[in-house]
């Protein structure tokens, strides 16, 4: 099984785009085993939509390398191939001085080939000594090839092929016409995708786009990469949530989700139903619900229609039902949101605060968390468009060495047995999430 790492200049560069139609491309005809550096929700859908097979996240500043490896030797043990996209650009990490959680340092990690997309708009001999100083920067990371994206044309593209040819000598796999058309975006990044979007239109859209690559020696640079060898065996999960429900809403207001935070509870034992306020459905009997993040502010109105869901939860929230909500998810389980034009909408009510919209982002993406009951220390991520009006002292269960969370230094809102974060936690890099959810639920 081969495995190729592509990157990016930069943000921006087009390897989200070019990343996703070459896993189209290539699952055409093999099984494509898709990945994403980093904390990404969005990007994964996409994956998941072209290949048929569930995109993993790794993240070098969550998870500890060797999980990594384990993850991704697991994960694409059945695949022909496995595609990594990468995040921001390739040497971009925590801090910068040091490549922790980069692009770089995970394809170090994998021993894996990295295929560079570079933004040619405008460039021609530069783009030898941008494809040059990339290469030479970091000399344990092999650089097997460079796309070239936003070329404008013939003359443009001979340009660009004499002047790495000459300069760099490294292997052009291929070139991108400069287009208009790009994935949709939002304010959390792009637009998240749905079964009965017209995935029809846009694999042959991305297709389209990297018809000019070279997949036969993409496959070749994937097939070179050394063994990872057998990883070791994951310890067996206790069974503790034997005889339990999880309810979990599923669409477009409630869409972020870890594929390995639904396989940490199934793995203890839970039952996990799936079910869509949106279309009206009503709330599942469940001893755990976990609300995910997603996009409820733009669809407030009819999020707030379904009273079903939201008193729901509240009652299951006052009879100690463990009822969990990331981001998103929080914002549902307040008394009230406000949405991008200042309507407020009135909410479940487990929390007492609002939430609003802002027009800037909040916090850092990464977190490093302490929690207050136990002292146990982990690491998260938070990416919002959001700030939370508290209507009066509340309880958190957390205290945050580095993150912003709900008031610049705690996050997590707790009353009984439910907790509101702007944190997404992830089940393989915290392996308490969800021992911490069922103790909860068996508590009560």
């Amino acid at each position: 099984m081969g495995r190729v790492l592509i990157a990016g200049t930069s943000s921006g560069c087009g390897k989200t785009s070019i990343s996703s139609g070459l896993m189209s491309a290539l699952s055409r005809g093999l099984e494509v085993q898709a990945y994403k550096a980093g904390p990404d929700f969005i990007d994964p859908m996409y994956h998941r939509a072209l290949t048929g097979r569930p995109s993993r996240n790794l993240d070098g500043y969550m998870m500890p390398e060797e999980d990594i490896v384990r993850q991704f030797s697991a994960t694409s043990a059945d695949a022909d191939i496995a595609v990594i996209e990468g995040v921001r650009g390739l040497y971009e990490g925590i801090d910068a001085v040091s490549d922790t959680a980069s692009t770089a340092r995970l394809a170090k990690t994998l021993r894996c080939p990295v295929v560079l997309v570079v933004n040619a708009r405008s460039l021609t001999r530069s783009a030898a000594a941008l494809v040059n100083g990339f290469r030479s920067f970091d000399p344990e990371l092999e650089i097997a090839g460079v796309i070239l994206n936003n070329v404008s044309g013939e003359g443009h593209r001979r340009k660009l092929l004499d002047a790495i040819g000459h300069y760099s000598g490294v292997e052009v796999l291929g070139t991108v016409r400069r287009s208009e058309e790009s994935l949709p975006q939002r304010h959390l990044g792009l637009h998240t995708l749905h079964d009965g979007d017209a995935l029809g239109g846009l694999r042959h859209s991305l297709e389209t786009l990297v018809e000019d690559v070279d997949i036969d020696r993409l496959r070749e640079i994937a097939s070179s990469a050394e063994p990872l060898g057998p990883p070791d065996a994951p310890p067996s999960p206790e069974r503790r949530g034997e005889g339990m429900t999880a309810a979990v809403p599923l669409d477009r207001a409630f869409c972020f989700y870890y594929e390995e935070n639904i396989e940490a509870l199934e793995a203890a034992g839970v039952r996990v139903v799936r079910y869509s306020p949106l279309a009206g459905d009503m709330l599942p009997d469940a001893d755990i619900h976990y609300l995910g993040g997603g996009y409820p502010e733009l669809h407030a109105r009819r999020l707030a229609e379904n009273r079903d869901v939201l008193d729901g939860l509240r009652n299951a929230a006052e009879e100690g039902a463990a009822v969990y909500g990331e981001c998103g998810g929080m914002m549902a389980l307040c008394e009230g949101m406000e949405d991008m034009e200042g309507g407020r909408h009135r909410m479940a009510g487990v929390f007492p605060a609002d939430a609003a919209m802002t027009a800037q982002r909040q916090g850092p993406s990464y977190v490093d968390a302490l929690a207050v009951r136990d002292g146990s220390r982990f690491r998260a991520h938070e990416f919002h468009y959001s700030v939370l009006r508290l209507r009066k002292e509340t309880p958190f269960a957390y205290e945050l060495l580095r993150g912003s969370g709900i008031d610049g230094g705690r996050d997590g809102m707790v009353r009984g047995g439910s907790i509101g974060t702007y944190m997404h936690r992830h089940a393989l890099a915290d392996p308490g999430w969800a021992r911490g959810l069922i103790s909860i639920a068996a508590s009560h």
